[in-house]
């Protein structure tokens, strides 16, 4: 079997595209791969780091208002389509995966025009640009909310959830003594991403002196690049003895197990891989996304009541402790959220997605 799979820009589209590659692997030693991506994208490091084959195109994303640079982005993607066909034809794939970003556009539509059987793979409640306009050409639409449902042809669309939630689930948690934690005690995961967030941080340290009188513990991540004005912070009020701080922790789906309740943003791979695991969350969606679409998917979960929901705006310490001393202090609520979480995690979501692509191939 041989499978073609285009996803870049963002971790959230490259990390659910190596999840399926393992999971396929898994399933057919023998299977073999492609990945295209763009020459300066994130995915290029990523993905050879893995030692998967990569090849690159030139390609650029469409700007929401009228520009003279779209123009430059249709020839682009024109110039795209072709080296896209030019790969294709060259390596001969069963089958065309795109898991999301601009990369996507040329790579996808080249094979659905080529025939080779087709699947986008959106990871968010409300799709891209690029996963709209691919939907009117592929085969099938992998969807990871059923709210994403009504951006696409109903035909196409299959809920199969994303890859990122298996890999959680099949990982050995690294033990609450390994991080200096009271394995006896509720934890409380405070996380603003891999780069940190400052109105997360600024919350967290307001109430910190808060968390010291509490029965639970907190892991608060910084982000490596708040890591030092955090600590300077930390240092004034002092820090409390069951409060951890890290800037950041490699390899985060090993620690959720042990988890009880996460503070985090909202992007797609992490609602994911919470619901996996049933793991209540109060989120603070990031408001400089495109359309955004954090907050679309944190809503998405606060209304199946899996979630509260904290905007930007409204992010305090006082209002950051109420929520959390609200769910990890009520035992009730506590349970009915992880049960609700649980309901909306897909844990077997690379098995469906490796049926769906063995149906397609079949066809």
């Amino acid at each position: 079997m041989k499978i073609l799979i285009s996803g870049g820009g963002t971790g959230g589209h490259i990390y659910p595209a190596l999840a399926l590659i393992k999971e396929i692997k898994k399933q057919d030693p023998n299977a073999l791969f492609l990945y295209i991506g763009t020459e300066t994208g994130l995915e290029k490091k990523i993905v050879e780091k893995e030692g998967i084959p990569f090849k690159s195109i030139h390609i650029t994303g469409f700007k929401r208002k009228l520009s003279f640079e779209n123009v430059k982005t249709i020839l682009r993607f024109l110039k795209g389509v072709q080296d896209s066909k030019k790969m294709i034809k060259s390596f001969q794939p069963d089958i065309v995966i795109g898991t999301g970003g601009f990369v996507c556009g040329p790579v996808v539509y080249a094979a659905a025009k080529l025939k080779v059987p087709t699947i986008i793979h959106e990871q968010n409640s409300v799709p891209g640009l690029t996963n709209k306009f691919l939907s009117k050409y592929v085969d099938n639409v992998a969807i990871c909310f059923q709210e994403a449902t009504p951006f696409f042809p109903k035909e196409k669309v299959s809920l199969t959830g994303n890859p990122r939630a298996t890999e959680v689930v099949q990982h050995v948690p690294v033990k609450k003594a390994e991080l200096g934690l009271n394995p006896n005690k509720k934890t409380v995961m405070i996380v603003g991403g891999s780069r940190g967030a400052r109105p997360i941080n600024d919350a967290c340290v307001k109430a910190l002196q808060s968390f010291k009188k509490k029965d639970y513990q907190v892991l608060y991540i910084t982000g490596e690049v708040h890591y030092d004005k955090v600590v300077e912070e930390v240092e004034k009020v002092g820090n409390p003895p069951n409060v951890i701080i890290k800037p950041f922790l490699h390899n985060m789906p090993d620690y959720l197990k042990n988890i009880d309740l996460i503070v985090a943003r909202a992007g797609a791979t992490t609602l994911s891989e919470i619901t996996a695991l049933g793991v209540p969350s109060i989120l603070i969606p990031s408001p400089y996304v495109t359309n955004n679409h954090q907050e679309k998917n944190a809503r998405a979960l606060e209304q199946n009541g899996a979630a509260i929901v904290i905007v930007e705006p409204e992010l305090s310490g006082e209002v950051l402790l109420h929520e959390i001393d609200g769910i990890i202090g009520n035992t009730v609520k506590w349970n009915d959220m992880s049960s609700k979480s649980l309901e909306l995690g897909i844990p077997d979501a690379s098995s469906r997605l490796y049926r769906l692509i063995k149906k397609l191939i079949k066809k």
